[in-house]
């Protein structure tokens, strides 16, 4: 009891909204998701993705945040917490994961198999709390190479600053990113760049650091975001972007693009990494948990949806592919820039946005860890975040050299295949691998538990504290905008807000990331030989000289 009376808090309501938004917001907004959007056609993904949030996103957001609220716990403290005596579901599903394991060993595939025995045993033996484990776990691996990503974004504000993102192809811009990122020493020094900045504002605390950045940080993303989709309205041209991008062409949408948004939603949102668990832990009783996780979802929305307007419009008014993948960011928009008045600026924008959609994603991963250690093992919190932001940084450096291939880290690769017959082409696309899966089961499991072991009830209850009418009010009440008249308040109702979000966390949720799941690790096959038509070409009179 004393460790969570001095347990901090956020300061205000809007701090939390912000720092929690901030968290969601990031590079799967601003990077991930209009080059995603590019290569599956459009305004008819965009409206997918709205669908996958708010019916998927918005209820897991709910569940991890109520879970921190109640709990005061980081993600591992959270499920050690609610973690019942015995549990015939975890032991159940131990088992199946040991028996898999011992499968996979007889048939010679020893990485797997250790690794399926390992998590079956740890299953079996803690049960839910293991779930909070991979939330910790996610949070490291994700920031190790997420920082990476980000260290380009330092590294090309320098490159915008010193006029040196002056490309008339993209064929050059990639030439000159891909040296960039195979400089070993730039690639280390700009993710110590963005590590350090990470790092010393976790060091200041919850109100002194987290949330006093996210609220300058987050007003001045919308700000650059604002000033780009005005510069990028007012080119000639502009409009087949708009069109392109919010126009809906549901031919060109399969089975794969809507998995890819479920998955892009988890992402975005920041689910099943821990990260809203441990900033619920910070939230105050008297705060609306539902209002906040609407707000939080909203800004997250808007922030992806306004980036699609500031990237399509631009580069369809100068004759680009809007599905040029990754690279979009570092290849395609800064030859869009050069070929625009002040071009410089506008780059410096752009890659300033990165920046702190980057950082505000940033400080969250690096939260989660730091609370793990401060709360179960007593740490201080400045200790607990040098160390482990120091040791996200070391393995981030092993990253930064292996973006593209395994050649300069050899020895890795070699004890790696020894378990494993088969891996991405480098660590880099590895540790991306991973962390998707890791939040498609961090979030299945925490709809699962909250579903089933929690409890719906129990998990009501709590949001219920500065929210009632979230639990009373009938659905249908509420869409009409009647929540608040007496007649429409009466004491039996079945189709509440709560019990509509029981159902979904309960089955519709769980089933989405389990199909969603098995997709993005290959087990699951949607037959679809035949892929969707290319998204139309910008006109040929639009094109660059």
């Amino acid at each position: 009891m004393e460790q969570q009376k001095k347990r901090e808090t956020w300061h205000s309501s809007l701090g939390f909204i912000l720092a929690a938004a901030g968290s969601a917001v990031g590079l799967g907004n601003i990077w991930r998701f209009p080059y995603i959007t590019g290569e599956h056609g459009g305004g008819a993904f965009v409206l997918i993705y709205l669908i996958c949030v708010a019916l998927i996103g918005l209820p897991v957001m709910l569940c991890e945040i109520a879970l921190g609220r109640h709990t005061r716990r980081n993600p591992v403290g959270a499920f050690k917490q609610l973690n019942p005596a015995t549990c015939n579901l975890a032991v159940l599903f131990g088992v199946g994961l040991i028996f898999c394991g011992v499968m996979m060993l007889i048939m010679r595939s020893f990485g797997w198999g250790i690794l399926f025995t390992l998590i079956g045993a740890l299953v079996t033996k803690y049960r839910w709390t293991v779930v909070g484990v991979m939330g910790v776990v996610a949070g490291f691996v994700i920031l190790s190479f997420y920082a990476v990503v980000a260290g380009w974004t330092v590294g090309y504000i320098g490159k915008a600053i010193s006029g040196r993102l002056a490309f008339d192809t993209v064929d050059a811009a990639a030439v000159s990113f891909g040296s960039f990122i195979g400089n070993p020493f730039l690639s280390i020094l700009c993710l110590f760049v963005f590590m350090a900045l990470c790092i010393a504002i976790v060091c200041k605390g919850v109100q002194g650091g987290i949330e006093k950045i996210s609220k300058l940080l987050m007003p001045l993303l919308f700000l650059l975001l604002i000033l780009l989709i005005i510069r990028g309205l007012t080119l000639p041209g502009a409009m087949a972007g708009v069109r392109y991008y919010l126009r809906p062409d549901f031919s060109v949408i399969s089975g794969e693009s809507i998995l890819v948004a479920v998955g892009l939603a988890f992402f975005s949102l920041s689910l099943g990494m821990g990260a809203m668990i441990t900033y619920g832990s910070y939230v105050s009783k008297e705060q609306n948990l539902f209002t906040s996780s609407m707000a939080i979802v909203g800004l997250d929305v808007l922030v992806a949806f306004l980036a699609g307007l500031a990237v399509f419009p631009a580069v369809f008014a100068l004759g680009f592919a809007p599905d040029s993948g990754t690279g979009l960011a570092f290849m395609a928009l800064p030859t869009v820039f050069n070929q625009m008045p002040l071009g410089i600026l506008w780059a410096f924008v752009f890659f300033l946005l990165l920046l702190v959609a980057a950082l505000t994603s940033g400080i969250s991963l690096l939260e989660v860890v730091t609370a793990y250690w401060v709360d179960e093992r007593d740490w201080t919190r400045r200790n607990a975040t040098l160390v482990f932001g120091g040791c996200i940084f070391l393995l981030g450096t092993l990253c930064a050299v292996s973006v593209e291939n395994w050649d300069s880290i050899r020895p890795v690769q070699s004890l790696l295949q020894t378990l494993f017959a088969r891996l991405q082409p480098s660590l880099f696309a590895t540790m991306e691998t991973a962390s998707d899966w890791m939040l498609a089961l961090g979030g299945l499991m925490t709809a699962l538990f909250v579903g089933w072991i929690w409890g719906i009830r129990h998990a009501v209850d709590e949001i219920r504290h500065g929210s009632q009418n979230f639990a009373d009010v009938h659905l249908w009440s509420v869409l009409a905008g009647l929540k608040d008249d007496p007649s429409h308040n009466s004491e039996v109702h079945v189709y509440t807000i709560a019990s509509v979000w029981g159902v979904f966390v309960r089955f519709i949720c769980p089933v989405a990331v389990v199909i969603a799941f098995l997709y993005t690790i290959g087990w699951l096959d949607l037959g679809e030989d035949a892929s969707p038509e290319p998204p139309p070409e910008p006109a040929a009179e639009l094109a660059p000289p």
